[in-house]
């Protein structure tokens, strides 16, 4: 499972780092960043869904 940003979608409402710091960061703009290059850690899904499901800007997809 891997997290997709589209960054230039993102307008820096800083819900999904918020939501899941173990996988969303901000740049030094506040614009999202993934960390590890989006892979969700097992037993992380729920929190990929989450950060996925409060984005505003639908700039963050997951994909199988």
């Amino acid at each position: 499972m891997k997290l997709i940003l589209d960054s230039e979608k993102c307008q820096g409402h800083g819900r999904c780092y918020a939501l899941a710091p173990d996988l969303m960061d901000s740049d030094d703009y506040g614009d999202a960043v993934l960390i590890d290059d989006g892979a969700v850690p097992e037993g992380s899904e729920a929190q990929a869904q989450l950060i996925v499901d409060n984005c505003p800007e639908f700039a963050i997809t997951l994909e199988q």
